[in-house]
């Protein structure tokens, strides 16, 4: 790399249910969503918007409202030059912490000098999977060489493999719940925070909708496993169902326990997030104050009938590439998708609870998937200045099978 990339500053919208008419963002288009985002972070760092060299938006469900290049549409429908161009990218639910990674990588070569990174998802509009291409875009061949089966089964297999019981699931979904809670009523999140408002320039949603502080272990207890029939499901002429097929790839399965539930698991969200991303020498010329450094982005490849297994080998490859250890990391953000994703990963690096999505995540605050990831940095940059702490690492689980892992320091 040429230079350094630095984050100048993040923002988020409070994130809405998703479903339509339930959520305060449900009434609001997808590309206007974002454009509140895009106007805010601006605006309040008294940056020129004809500065910037491209705007990076990830998003998962890229058709109907979402369709079209959602990043260069929403950049005309915050008014800003025409001559600011807009690239979509799809990296499943990594999408916007791929977004900035892309961002970095325009900043940090030189190429570029400002850009705003980020994510959209409006889960109530656009459904996830209305693109109707499944896990595996329907190639047949493909299939037959490469078995990929739905995410939630994915996460039931490895809760089975690993020994990680429903109780421990369930507890850990409450401690999201109850840490999102402090979080909001301490005013954690203010900072980055845009509210959402409608047509008429009314607040539609100024709070995340999702959390439920009432949340108790008897109250989990009670909800029925979500994929129990999704696994019964004949896919094969053989009769074979989706769970007998996940077991028979995975060597050393023998059954599949199935224990993740609509409490356990991330909620349909709405949301967006914007980042702006700058190399140093732009940040230093125009007087702004970088808030962090990006030290190291790092993707890698798993299993992908287990799934959700890659966010603790790209952690390590990312810890690798900046020269650091597991201890070297104050805060960890690791994508709640479902709740044996932060605890497998907390078991394969041996991390330290206390020091893991300290202020809940999205089983309580929810999975706006094409802007989780821009959001979780957004996050960890506003608990490491909290809590004058240095380091943070924020990982997700992928689609298809991989991992994401981006570490950031703050300045």
């Amino acid at each position: 790399m040429q230079g350094k990339a630095v984050i100048v500053d993040a923002v988020r919208t409070p994130r809405g249910r998703g479903k339509m008419g339930k959520g305060g963002a449900s009434g609001l288009h997808p590309q206007e969503l974002l454009a509140q985002a895009l106007t805010a972070l601006v605006a309040r760092n008294g940056v020129d918007a004809a500065d910037i060299d491209d705007v990076v938006i990830g998003c998962v469900s890229q058709v109907g409202e979402q369709g079209a290049n959602i990043a260069r549409n929403a950049v005309l429908a915050a008014g800003w030059p025409q001559e600011i161009t807009g690239a979509s990218i799809n990296r499943f639910c990594a999408s916007g912490l791929q977004a900035v990674a892309m961002a970095a990588y325009g900043a940090a070569s030189g190429f570029q000098r400002l850009i705003v990174a980020g994510g959209v998802e409006s889960m109530s509009r656009v459904p996830m999977g209305s693109d109707g291409a499944g896990q595996d875009g329907a190639n047949l061949r493909l299939r037959e060489r490469v078995i990929q089966v739905p995410q939630g089964i994915s996460a039931d297999l490895i809760a089975t493999r690993e020994g990680i019981a429903r109780a421990e699931l369930d507890a850990f979904a409450r401690r999201s719940h109850l840490a999102a809670a402090a979080a909001i009523e301490s005013g954690r999140f203010d900072r980055a925070l845009v509210p959402v408002r409608d047509a008429g320039g009314n607040v539609a949603l100024s709070r995340d909708e999702t959390v439920r502080p009432d949340t108790t272990l008897a109250g989990l207890a009670e909800l029925a496993p979500s994929f129990v029939e999704v696994g019964r499901t004949p896919v094969r002429s053989d009769g074979r169902t989706l769970d007998a097929i996940a077991i028979a790839q995975v060597p050393g399965s023998a059954r599949i326990d199935h224990v993740h539930t609509a409490g356990n698991s991330s909620p349909l969200t709405d949301g967006a997030a914007a980042m702006l991303v700058a190399s140093e020498a732009y940040a230093r010329s125009r007087g702004l104050r970088p808030r962090a450094s990006i030290r190291a982005v790092a993707t890698v490849g798993s299993d992908p009938v287990l799934m959700l297994t890659g966010p603790a080998p790209a952690s390590r490859r990312a810890l690798a590439q900046a020269g650091m250890t597991v201890g070297d990391i104050d805060l960890w953000e690791i994508n709640e998708a479902f709740a044996v994703v932060p605890i497998e990963t907390m078991r394969a690096l041996d991390l330290d609870p206390e020091r893991v999505n300290v202020n809940g995540g999205a089983i309580a605050l929810g999975h706006p998937l094409g802007a989780t990831g821009a959001i979780l940095l957004g996050t960890v940059i506003d608990e490491l200045e909290r809590r004058d702490l240095a380091t943070g690492l924020v990982t997700m689980c992928i689609g298809g099978g991989q991992g994401m892992a981006v570490i950031v320091e703050r300045i």
